[in-house]
């Protein structure tokens, strides 16, 4: 009997050029970390310079070929000169991974509209601000897939959450109308919904003063929290061509929160 060998790691994104925002930490970085290992030139974008100036860095030291950007995704300029800075340096971008986000717990009743405003303006106006602009690179023969990271606050209701789940609702709508606006033009549009995840935004969610602790119970899963790898590899999934028949798709990534 021939000796057992380690299977060659999949090269699904091989010869393509993909963009992670949200790439300075938790799930953005480990999309842009499981892009690369598969082949991927990534370009790695976050408002956080230093922290994605190390994710590109660890990918160049994985043999990769990526390179940081420091982006506001609510900058509808920043945005459209980053993409056309991507497409000069490392070609046309195909895969869109749609990660940076920002939330936080409050009393609806206490919520700041400035802090509305932004979780809106990050979590939902920015996905649709670089997907306006990677489109026409993806209108191609060869066409292109975006990945858009939404919540499981975005498909049922959350205490202390209004503008999180307002956006991640939204941001799963998105999803939807643009999957129908581009099915059978190359373009596949689809959702990952993480649940309890161990990554740095967790720290923004503690509970408000005078909160009903029992509301924490409907967020958890008695699988506990997932790490961001196994987001990660969701996310890789929809953006291959072996989901080559999905798109408007919601995947749950939630130990059983929605079921």
């Amino acid at each position: 009997m021939s000796a057992a060998r380690t299977p060659l790691p999949s090269r699904r994104f091989e010869g393509k050029t993909a963009i992670v925002t949200g790439a300075a930490s938790g799930i953005g970085r480990a999309t842009a970390v499981r892009l690369a290992t598969e082949g991927a030139r990534v370009a790695c974008l976050d408002v956080a310079a230093e922290g994605v100036e190390e994710t590109a860095g660890a990918l160049m030291t994985l043999g990769a070929m990526a390179l940081a950007y420091r982006c506001d995704v609510t900058d509808e300029d920043e945005v459209d000169q980053t993409v056309d800075q991507v497409a000069s340096a490392l070609g046309r971008p195909s895969v869109l991974c749609n990660v940076a986000g920002i939330g936080m717990f409050a009393h609806s009743i206490d919520m700041p509209l400035s802090n509305w405003q932004r979780i809106l303006a990050v979590n939902l106006t920015g996905p649709f601000l670089t997907s306006k602009a990677v489109l026409p690179h993806m209108l191609h023969p060869q066409g292109g897939s975006i990945v858009n990271v939404a919540s499981t606050s975005g498909l049922m209701g959350s205490a202390y959450s209004a503008a999180y789940c307002a956006s991640e609702g939204g941001l799963v709508m998105l999803t939807r109308a643009l999957a129908v606006e581009y099915a059978g033009r190359g373009v596949r549009v689809n959702a990952v919904a993480p649940g309890g995840v161990d990554t740095p935004l967790v720290a923004n969610f503690a509970l408000p003063e005078g909160a009903d602790p029992k509301h924490l119970h409907r967020m958890m899963s008695r699988m506990g929290s997932c790490s961001p790898d196994q987001v990660a590899a969701a996310i890789a999934f929809l953006a291959s061509e072996e989901s080559a028949y999905t798109t408007g798709a919601v995947l749950s990534v939630d130990g059983g929160i929605t079921a």
